[in-house]
């Protein structure tokens, strides 16, 4: 068998492509030891499929096949065909809960149910035997029956041979149905012994694990437990069962789905379920691990003898009868992950009238009036608004225990996540930071900086690091810039990102800190939009925090303080009253709060008044230049001595003479010598 899955790799190449693809695919399947329904399913994707054909040419390789037809063959016909490997990942990207976490089930305190057999006179055994096959197999796979036993040394029946393998699902149903009889449709059985099935379809030619067809099931049995107890913990445990059947003896026989696509893939599956159902309390017959494995057929006594056998009558013995069918996960990927969901370390209920006198204190406020203790608030602006110094200068507010645009915070122990910059450059700006604030660090708290550029790992690896790192620094606030080198997953998709921000929340619990964070603004002007819908991605990561600020530019017509970028500020808060929007510069390296109030007057970029204040400073940008290429044109003219008057203006320029005549008495208005003077004829001249 190929380590490699060659299974995914069938997509790239088309069935109907040629007959000599089609046998090529097909031989290097069966050489690898995939089964034959991998190579059907892919071969249904074309128009050429005819049932059965598949079935007839897979007996015929290994005879005389091309030993130059390996696994190999199908990866360079993907590849040939477009299909790229993925890149090598470091697989603790993926790492969920181990099988040690997935423990959801006390066996020493779980509720049972009485067990009964039914009654003689209500029990139909063809019944049970034809439910049974048509919920394990399709209509044309072929069950795999055995019927003959032997008495061994030990007293104990055991099967016999290869089994009954000729007739398919439908075959066999048809006879029973017809005959009404187990002995006519497939053959009489010791009713001493009872009669077996195996629990994967085969392909008809033998009872071995190379004949399965479909690695399907598996089987769990226990018979170290009462009977009441295997069942309450397989339905407790909510395996993907297909059928439950008691064996006539001291355990039941659950067949369970697996649902692999290749036989190592099976056998990853098979022994993953057993150590998890072990440690569960339901200890597993380990030697049921083959997918050629037999398992009690139900429909048939067992332990039993002929009372009568001309009128059917029988004395004592056990019924292997069909307890339940389709319980618990519909198949194995559900139940692995309805097992992660049960294993949480999550609180109990609080009944609201045991505490209603004694409510828990609140987390006390870390940024007044807008962050407790112990919560979430993201950041998030444009590109080039400063945003990662507006958070060095929070690590600084709350390090020395100052004002952070305006708001005091209570200060302490922070930690600032760098993820973006080389170190150098890191520590310099914090530096540039401390002196335009005009602070000198006081050594009260500790200010500490984590540098990561290049070394930079998913947030589902980061946290359980930061946490761990961090677990006795006393800290109050983590700080993360930026989020975008930490995610994983689609940032478009809700459940991608709810699972990403999960892990701020795990900071946040572990190390009683604050977490924030900031986030880009999406493509384009946002004036126009809320500030919670401003973010780029999913909107949760705007719902998730329990502040989030946003910084948005104004359109200034007048500017501010040389050397400055107008913003607003505005924000959503869950824990206290959302604050009025107010104007900040950015001044590089910090921002400085409007104090003026100059800035509330100012509109968004992108919202209405914005566009109409944007579309004024564009239209005097326009004038100013035209103004400036009109004295250059006159001074070139007069220059050379040539003559130049108000229509030359207006040709080269393609304005109107009242054009020309506001902008000259503009230019000469804000000029400080020279002025440019128009005679009757429309001449221009430049006088003192």
């Amino acid at each position: 068998m190929s380590k490699f899955n060659l299974v995914p790799l069938l997509s790239s190449i088309d069935p109907d492509e040629s007959y000599a693809t089609w046998i090529q695919v097909g031989m290097a399947l069966k050489l690898e030891g995939y089964p034959l329904s991998i190579w059907e399913k892919w071969s249904k994707n074309g128009s050429k499929y005819h049932e059965g054909e598949c079935a007839k040419k897979w007996n015929t390789f290994g005879q005389n096949d091309d030993i130059s037809v390996t696994g190999a063959t199908i990866t360079q016909m993907a590849k040939d065909r477009g299909w790229q490997p993925q890149k090598s990942k470091n697989i603790a990207f993926d790492a969920k809960l181990t099988d040690d976490d997935l423990i959801v089930v006390d066996s020493s305190y779980i509720e049972t149910d009485e067990f009964k057999e039914p009654a003689k006179e209500n029990w139909r055994p063809i019944d049970d035997t034809i439910k049974f096959l048509k919920t394990l197999f399709k209509p044309d796979e072929i069950p795999c029956i055995v019927v003959d036993s032997f008495q061994d040394k030990d007293g104990k029946y055991k099967p016999k041979g290869q089994g009954y393998y000729f007739h398919t699902c439908r075959e066999i149903i048809e006879k029973l149905k017809d005959r009404q009889s187990f002995s006519e449709a497939i053959g009489s059985y010791d009713i001493a012994a009872g009669a077996w099935v195996r629990i994967n379809p085969m392909d008809g030619d033998g009872a071995k694990n190379s004949n399965v067809t479909d690695y399907r099931y598996t089987l769990i049995e226990s018979d170290n437990l009462p009977i009441e107890k295997q069942i309450a913990l397989i339905k407790e445990l909510q395996l993907p069962v297909a059928t439950l059947t008691y064996s006539g003896g001291k355990s039941v026989h659950a067949i369970v789905h697996v649902d692999a696509d290749t036989q190592q893939e099976y056998k990853e599956r098979v022994q993953r379920m057993y150590q998890i159902c072990i440690r569960n309390g339901l200890t597993v017959d380990t030697q049921n691990k083959n997918p050629s494995r037999l398992s009690r057929l139900a429909g048939c006594w067992r332990n039993a003898k002929w009372k009568d056998k001309a009128s059917g009558k029988i004395e004592g013995g056990k019924k292997q009868f069909l307890i339940d069918t389709n319980i618990g996960q519909p198949d194995y990927e559900s139940w692995i992950q309805w097992m992660e969901d049960q294993s949480d370390d999550l609180p109990e209920f609080v009944n609201y009238y045991d505490i209603k006198d004694n409510l828990p204190p609140l987390a006390p406020e870390l940024i007044e009036g807008i962050l407790r203790q112990g919560h979430k608030m993201l950041i998030t602006g444009p590109s080039k608004a400063g945003k990662s110094f507006a958070l060095i200068e929070l690590a600084i507010a709350i390090a020395e225990g100052k004002k952070w645009f305006g708001w005091q915070c209570h200060e302490g122990n922070v930690l600032y996540i760098n993820l973006e910059i080389d170190d150098a450059s890191c520590d310099a700006r914090v530096a540039a930071v401390y002196d335009a604030l005009g602070i000198t660090p006081s050594g009260r708290n500790n200010l500490l900086i984590w540098n990561l550029r290049g070394k930079v790992i998913p947030m589902h690896q980061l946290a359980p690091v930061i946490i761990r790192r961090a677990k006795k620094l006393n800290l109050k606030a983590v700080i993360i810039d930026p989020i975008y080198k930490v995610i994983t997953g689609d940032e478009n998709a809700a459940g991608d990102i709810a699972k990403f921000c999960n892990e701020f929340d795990k900071i946040c619990r572990e190390l009683g800190v604050s977490c924030i964070y900031c986030h880009h603004h999406s493509k384009g002007a946002q004036g126009s939009k809320k500030a919670q819908d401003r973010g780029s991605g999913s909107g949760v990561f705007a719902r998730d925090p329990d502040a989030l600020i946003d910084i948005n530019p104004l359109q200034v017509e007048n500017k501010g303080p040389e050397g400055t970028e107008a913003y607003q500020v505005s924000g959503i808060l869950r824990e206290f009253p959302t604050f009025k929007p107010f104007g900040i510069y950015f001044k590089y390296p910090i921002h400085l709060v409007d104090e003026s109030g100059f800035l509330t007057l100012a509109a968004e970029e992108g919202s209405l008044e914005g566009n109409q204040v944007k579309g004024r400073i564009t239209q005097t940008t326009r004038k100013n230049d035209r103004r400036e290429q009109i004295i250059r044109y006159i001074e070139e003219k007069l220059s050379n001595q040539e003559k130049v008057t108000k229509a030359d203006v207006s040709d080269e320029f393609e304005i109107s003479l009242s054009t020309v005549k506001r902008d000259l008495k503009e230019i000469n208005n804000s000029a400080t010598s020279d002025v440019y003077q128009v005679d009757a004829l429309g001449r221009i001249t430049r006088t003192k």
